[in-house]
């Protein structure tokens, strides 16, 4: 399992750990605010290799809807994104899942299991509240207690990264309850590893 850990470091422990397209991707994404699109977007194959592996994205993304509720689901040009809201896996201010998150998360592992061609990058989210390191620290245990668990069930650990990205990515406003809840979050990207 590949980690990154630090703000700053982020992006190169992307560059390590989510495979050389993805990885670029990653770091492409991480500059323009979306770590998890960027990685799909820098694995990309494209021609036939990509037909096939958009369709079989297409199923996976259809599955993982109906298997993970609450979570919301995209297809994103050859890949995935997955991204767990706040309190779907995690309580407040805690790095442990939850017990009602684990079928979630047995069902999300069986899928990966199932669709073997593909990469993970599990990346961790914060609000504002509270100190900056705190905040990075508290995203990237959050990705790795994710990865841990689906490494648990099954899932090889060289198909995982983990990014903990703090509050780096705010998808809301940190100035209301709404937005921080919006932006404590864990995305998933899932994106082809070059085989079909």
């Amino acid at each position: 399992m590949a980690i990154a850990c630090g703000l700053n470091s982020a992006q190169q422990g992307a560059v390590i750990g989510a495979g050389a397209g993805g990885a670029a991707g990653a770091a492409v994404g991480y500059a323009t605010g979306s770590t998890v699109r960027g990685a799909i977007i820098g694995a990309a194959v494209g021609g036939v290799a990509g037909a096939v592996i958009g369709h079989q994205m297409d199923r996976q993304a259809e599955e993982l809807a109906y298997e993970l509720p609450g979570a919301v689901i995209q297809r994103v040009g050859e890949g995935i994104t997955v991204t767990f809201p706040d309190g779907l896996l995690f309580g407040f201010d805690s790095d442990q899942l939850s017990p009602a998150s684990r079928d979630n998360m047995r069902a999300f592992a069986a899928s990966l299991v199932k669709y073997e061609n593909t990469r993970t990058l599990i990346v961790g989210h914060t609000d504002s509240q509270g100190p900056e390191d705190y905040n990075q620290q508290l995203s990237q245990r959050r990705a790795l207690s994710a990865a841990r668990f689906l490494s648990a069930q099954g899932v090889p650990d060289s198909r995982i990264s983990t990014m903990g990205l703090g509050e780096a990515e705010p998808i809301a406003t940190n100035a209301t309850d709404g937005g921080q809840r919006m932006n404590r979050r864990v995305e998933v990207a899932i994106f082809t590893n070059g085989q079909t």
